[in-house]
C-alpha cells in the first residue's frame, strides 16, 4: 500500500468530505466467531515472508485482491504464487480454511513501479486461483456489483499492520468522489488493507463494489483509494479462463482410417 498526495479540486467536495467523515462509524474488530459470521470469505493473503494483504473469495476457487500485492516492494519482481497462502476468516491464530495459490493474474494494464502514481490505481486488481476450491457452508463467496455513486455509504472489511490477527469491519464510510476508474473513500485503511473488499448492499445482500488500492491524503484527511471493478474484473476473468483452457497442439494430423488419408493442419493459438 502506498501513501499518495491526492489533489481534488472543488469546494463542494470539501464540504461533502466533512459531512461524510462525521457520519462514518469506527472500526470494529471481529474477534469472535459470532462477530465474524458472514464475513469468513474475507481472509488474509500471506505473501511469503514479506507481509500480507487482504483478499476475498468471489468463487469457490477464485480470490480477489490488489495487483500490487503480487509484486515484491523491494525488487519489483513478481512473486511466485507458491509463496502465497489464503487464510479465509483468519482470526486469533486460526483460519476457517487454508489454501495455497495455484495461479495469480494481475490486470494486464497494471504497471508496478517505485513511483507513487494515482493512474495505476485504475488497474490495481488481481485474481488468484486457489490450489483447491473452498466449499464450506460457513464460507460463502461474495458476488460483485457495479461501483457506487458519490455520497453512497459503503462498508469495508480489512486486516492491517496493527490488526493483523483479526479482521476489522467499518460498517459505514462514504464515497467522497469518483473518477472514471478510481473511487475516493473515507474508509479507515492502513498497510495490509490493500486488496480489502469494499461492500455496498444491493438487493438485500452485501456485494463487493470496489477493492482497496491505497491510502491517501485529501485536505489533510486520510482517505482510501478504490479500484473500479466492472471492466477490470471482466478482463481478469477472461484471462483466467484462457489460462485454464486446454493447450492445443500444432502440427499435421494424418488420417489412418475413415476414408482417404490426408493432412489437416491444427494451428497453435
Amino acid at each position: 500500500m502506498r501513501l499518495f498526495q491526492f489533489a481534488i479540486l472543488a469546494s463542494l467536495l470539501a464540504a461533502l468530505c466533512g459531512t461524510a467523515f462525521a457520519q462514518d462509524k469506527p472500526l470494529r474488530s471481529l474477534q469472535t466467531s459470532d462477530e465474524g459470521r458472514g464475513w469468513a470469505a474475507v481472509g488474509r493473503l500471506n505473501l511469503g515472508k514479506r507481509g500480507f494483504c487482504t483478499a476475498t473469495l468471489i468463487a469457490p476457487q477464485l480470490v480477489l485482491t490488489a495487483a500490487h500485492c503480487l509484486f515484491d516492494k523491494e525488487t519489483g519482481a513478481r512473486m511466485d504464487p507458491a509463496e502465497m497462502q489464503f487464510l479465509a476468516g483468519w482470526r486469533n491464530g486460526r483460519a476457517e480454511a487454508y489454501r495455497g495459490v495455484r495461479r495469480a493474474i494481475a490486470h494486464p494494464d497494471y504497471i508496478y513501479s517505485g513511483a507513487d502514481n494515482v493512474d495505476r490505481v485504475a488497474y490495481d486488481l488481481a485474481l488468484l486461483q486457489l490450489d483447491q476450491p473452498i466449499r464450506l457452508p460457513s464460507i460463502r463467496p461474495f458476488a460483485t456489483d457495479s461501483r457506487p455513486r458519490t455520497g453512497d455509504a459503503v462498508e469495508v472489511v480489512s486486516y492491517a499492520q496493527d490488526r493483523a490477527e483479526a479482521p476489522s469491519l467499518q460498517e459505514v464510510c462514504h464515497v467522497l468522489d469518483r473518477a472514471p476508474a478510481v473511487l475516493v473513500l473515507s474508509c479507515n485503511v492502513d498497510f495490509g488493507s490493500s486488496g480489502a473488499p469494499i461492500f455496498a448492499e444491493r438487493d438485500g445482500e452485501m456485494r463487493i463494489v470496489s477493492v482497496v488500492s491505497a491510502k491517501a491524503e485529501l485536505d489533510g484527511e486520510r482517505v482510501a483509494l478504490g479500484t473500479n471493478l466492472t471492466d477490470p474484473l471482466a478482463v481478469l476473468q477472461a484471462e483466467m479462463a484462457e489460462a485454464e483452457s486446454p493447450t492445443r497442439f500444432g502440427g499435421t494430423v494424418r488420417i489412418l482410417s475413415g476414408g482417404q488419408a490426408g493432412g489437416a493442419k491444427f494451428v497453435k493459438p
